[in-house]
């Protein structure tokens, strides 16, 4: 589970990673064959949902741009980060704000190896060993303590997390629980599955289910009540390439005026700000 597991653990690599899936489905290499099978059954059974995937990261890639360039913000905390890949929450902060401080949080073992190598290479980045839904050992970590500024806005990322999150771990009270812990003019973005109570729908939570024990599709009043008390600014909860899409369009930054796929309008993606 990404975010979410045993601190200290092995690398088991016999059980199937949501981390190293995610990793795989991207094109990545830090996985292993038990990861592969369950992302071959969404290559393999449900053609297109990788548009899900790559979605979501461009989402992600856009609103830490947006943030570094059009807010003072300059700290992030990244929620379930995974593994690294191309552009990474400080690598695309860092490139518009080069003084800008990110705090990774995750709890895989490997996400944990191969952030710790990443912290060589850039003393304004922080890896957390932490359960997402254990936000109080996040917030009081000192790894965390060392580099965030409670007094500061920051920027709290739930990209792809909430939605591993189960309806009876109480997501909507992960996400007050940082509303009440950072300022006034802190932001939060969350992208998550976006249930369009249809096949795809259905068979792709079933999958995830079966392998991890979790994986929940919301509704867009769903998404939108995690953020109660947080203004959603413009242009809403709407589906990953329709958020403030790129003015050049590619296969997965687009969102224009093109037709957007069945599995596109399943990643939902939304930017708030704490008045």
């Amino acid at each position: 589970m990404v975010g979410m597991t045993d601190e200290g653990s092995p690398i088991d690599p016999t059980r199937p990673s949501i981390a190293r899936v995610y990793d795989y489905l991207l094109g990545g290499k830090d996985n292993y064959a038990v990861d592969r099978q369950v992302g071959d059954v969404f290559k393999r059974d449900l053609p297109g949902s990788l548009a899900i995937a790559f979605a979501n990261r461009a989402a992600l890639t856009r609103a830490v741009r947006e943030i570094a360039t059009t807010t003072g913000v300059r700290q992030f905390i990244d929620l379930g980060s995974g593994l690294p890949t191309a552009d990474n929450v400080h690598q695309v902060a860092q490139r518009h704000a080069p003084e800008s401080r990110v705090v990774y949080v995750d709890i895989d073992p490997q996400v944990l190896v191969h952030g710790r190598a990443l912290l060589e290479q850039n003393d304004r980045t922080r890896v957390v060993p932490a359960d997402v839904r254990d936000p109080e050992a996040i917030r009081t970590h000192p790894e965390t303590l060392e580099l965030i500024d409670f007094d500061r806005p920051v920027a709290v990322m739930f990209s792809a997390i909430l939605h591993h999150v189960n309806d009876e771990e109480d997501p909507a009270g992960i996400v007050r629980y940082w509303r009440d812990q950072v300022p006034s003019g802190s932001y939060f973005f969350v992208s998550h599955f976006r249930s369009g109570n249809n096949p795809e729908t259905a068979e792709a939570e079933r999958v995830l289910q079966q392998t991890f024990g979790r994986g929940r599709w919301r509704t867009d009043k769903e998404i939108e009540s995690l953020l109660d008390g947080l203004e959603i600014l413009a242009p809403g909860i709407v589906p990953a390439p329709r958020w403030r899409p790129e003015v050049v369009d590619s296969p997965w930054n687009s969102g224009g005026e093109r037709e957007l796929t069945v599995w596109e309008h399943l990643i939902a993606a939304g930017l708030a700000r704490k008045p």
